[in-house]
């Protein structure tokens, strides 16, 4: 037995065909869905979908956004002045657009309602 007769060798551009399912493949799945979104972000979509079954319930259609606030873009956290300049700069180095959601405040503060009510009911005696 010769080698070429079951090593198979492709050039790049011979090789244009997408992977298909096979007959076997197909009938061993049970239930099979294909998607995909219009921006081709395959895994930030499939994080959304997958986050909108788990609140589904096949009745009724979740409520949710279809996108988060942070979306597709990418998302940086300095903690010190230091840092944000850091960043400042290297956006500008490498000429892409960027917002500063905080406006430079970098204080971490409580929410207005944090520690207002106690969650301990008051001690009255015995």
């Amino acid at each position: 037995m010769r080698a070429k007769e079951f090593i198979v060798e492709f050039k790049n551009d011979q090789v244009t065909n997408k992977g298909s399912l096979s007959k076997r493949q197909q009938q061993s799945t049970k239930g099979l869905h294909v998607f995909t979104d219009t921006n081709f972000d395959r895994i930030y979509m499939l994080n959304r979908v997958m986050m909108a079954v788990a609140s589904a319930d096949g009745i009724e259609k979740p409520v949710m956004d279809g996108e988060s606030w942070a979306g597709k873009r990418n998302t940086a956290h300095p903690y010190t002045d230091v840092e944000h300049k850091m960043l400042k700069h290297a956006y500008d180095a490498v000429g892409i657009p960027h917002n500063d959601l905080n406006d430079g405040d970098l204080e971490s503060k409580e929410l207005d309602d944090t520690n207002t009510v106690s969650p301990i009911k008051p001690f009255k005696g015995y």
